[in-house]
């Protein structure tokens, strides 16, 4: 086979990866994990089984991928929506409802699909928990940068993994209801804490940092 024919070949072959992936979150979001099923992901994206099988052999296979699939081009919006934030006042405030929007998409609901499914399937834990705990680090990171705290200082990392549990747990919410507004007023309170507490540990001589460990 030469150059001319393989590379339109494996154009195909990706889009058709991507097909499935992005028609696999789609599922888990419209139907949740046990309503999810190969076949269906398969109809929806209009790939045939022997395909779909030949490179996602498992609905856990399949539905792995997919989420990983989706937070890759999630945390690229991401890094976007970050660079855009301006400096000044309500700076902290304005990361805090970038954050929020981050754990009110749909990939946070498939991806919360997983979490429950692996609590109770082992080998999907097996192939989740890496995977969660690479995204919580890099979730964690880019909230360190973007409110500009210093890690070393005493109760700063304890700080914002709180912060990073409170929009985790506004994002659960958002799966049940709609309730902008009460998060809106959360979010308002929650960044002038931040604020007050970050200016704080400015007046105390650092500690030693710890290790980046904590995950999702």
């Amino acid at each position: 086979m030469t150059a001319s024919t393989r590379v339109p070949q494996e154009e195909r072959t990706r889009l058709m990866r991507a097909r499935l992936l992005d028609a696999t979150v789609e599922l888990l979001v419209e139907r949740g994990f046990a309503g999810t099923s190969t076949t269906l992901v398969s109809q929806r994206a209009g790939v045939s089984r022997g395909a779909q099988l030949h490179h996602f052999p498992t609905k856990n296979d399949l539905v792995v991928a997919a989420v990983a699939h989706v937070t890759e081009a999630r945390g690229a919006a991401l890094e976007q929506a970050a660079a855009r934030i301006a400096d000044g006042a309500g700076r902290t405030r304005r990361v805090l409802g970038m954050l929020a929007d981050h754990v009110t998409s749909p990939v946070f609901t498939a991806a919360l699909e997983l979490w429950v499914a692996a609590r109770t399937d082992p080998p999907l834990l097996a192939a989740v928990g890496p995977l969660e705990q690479r995204i919580g680090r890099e979730l964690h990171q880019r909230t360190v940068e973007l409110l500009h705290a210093d890690e070393s200082r005493a109760g700063v990392r304890e700080l914002l993994q709180a912060t990073l549990d409170l929009v985790r747990g506004l994002g659960l919410a958002a799966t049940l209801s709609d309730d902008t507004r009460r998060r809106d007023r959360i979010l308002d309170e929650w960044a002038e804490v931040l604020d007050r507490e970050l200016a704080l540990t400015q007046s105390h001589e650092p500690t030693e940092s710890h290790e980046h460990q904590e995950t999702a």
